[in-house]
């Protein structure tokens, strides 16, 4: 099982975590946020995190879609901009602005993956030079993996259910210079089965389901209920070599070891399997646990 965090970059940090909380680092700006992973006392007292900090989350009190105990507003403890940028190596740039779901439009322990997407579809050009690769992003939010994968070289079909982030990924295609992202509005199990139908292959899937949500018609669904069933459709529309498959989960009720038993068995146990945790690191080296992936390489 691999372990894996972000590393060389200077536009991310995360300084401090505990007691709930985070202390990070996007650009120049740190902020404090909730964190129920943080179980530990934090190495620094809260009173220098917000002598520092230039904003903070109040969690309970938005007026977030699922709930109060998932939103909250922020309060500027000094001057900052509604939104700036951050960039990641050399790669691609973000927009980052304050949302009423605590997040600000990337998640920053997924930088591994976004190196796996960039050297996966570097590896596949290298083997196949007249060829494309084409790469389906599936629950894409903001568009990181799809600006990795474009980065390489890939043809990338970004698909969300909601159209404000398809145009915040929008803004960070444009931002980072690139163009070409096809942009899909659907239901990732329904797009995906359609392209079964029409008998679609991708060499690169990437999915990253959040544990619950809506569909672009406010249908619900639960990840629970729907990710084997997804895993096999998707297992119908990946090609059958020189490909790989990216999965992260961030429910707290899913393990490393369960995330890389269902693609061995959604994928029939062939090729290259690799499984683990994603986890940032702070300052006074605590390891904070984020999520859990499986990746398979053909």
């Amino acid at each position: 099982m691999q372990l894996l965090c972000p590393v060389s970059w200077p536009d991310y940090q995360l300084v401090d975590c505990g007691n709930g909380q985070k202390l990070e680092r996007f650009g120049p700006y740190l902020i404090i946020r909730p964190e129920p992973k943080a179980l530990w006392t934090s190495s620094v007292p809260y009173r220098e995190w917000t002598d520092r900090a230039h904003i903070r989350f109040a969690q309970g009190s938005g007026l977030g879609k699922v709930g109060k105990e998932d939103s909250g507003t922020w309060e500027k403890l000094k001057k900052v901009p509604d939104q700036w940028i951050i960039r990641y190596k050399k790669l691609f740039s973000l927009h980052l602005r304050l949302t009423v779901f605590k997040h600000v439009g990337m998640f920053p322990e997924q930088a591994p993956n976004w190196d796996y997407i960039y050297r996966s579809v570097r590896r596949i050009r290298e083997k196949e030079p007249q060829a494309v690769p084409k790469v389906l992003n599936l629950f894409a939010y903001t568009g990181a993996s799809s600006l990795a994968a474009r980065a390489a070289g890939a043809e990338v079909v970004h698909l969300d259910a909601v159209r404000q982030v398809i145009t915040w990924s929008h803004e960070n295609m444009e931002l980072s210079g690139m163009s070409g992202i096809r942009w899909i509005l659907e239901d990732a199990f329904k797009f995906v089965k359609r392209e079964v139908r029409r008998g679609n292959t991708y060499q690169g899937l990437i999915l990253d389901p959040p544990a619950y949500g809506y569909g672009p018609e406010g249908e619900r669904w639960k990840l629970d209920d729907c990710l084997y069933t997804l895993l096999q459709e998707c297992s119908r529309v990946l090609a059958g070599k020189n490909a790989f498959l990216v999965l992260n989960l961030y429910s707290n009720g899913y393990s490393a070891l369960l995330a890389d038993s269902l693609v061995r068995q959604c994928f029939s146990g062939k090729g290259n399997y690799t499984f683990g945790e994603l986890y940032l690191k702070d300052d006074h080296d605590k390891r904070l646990p984020m999520s859990v992936f499986s990746r398979l390489e053909l």
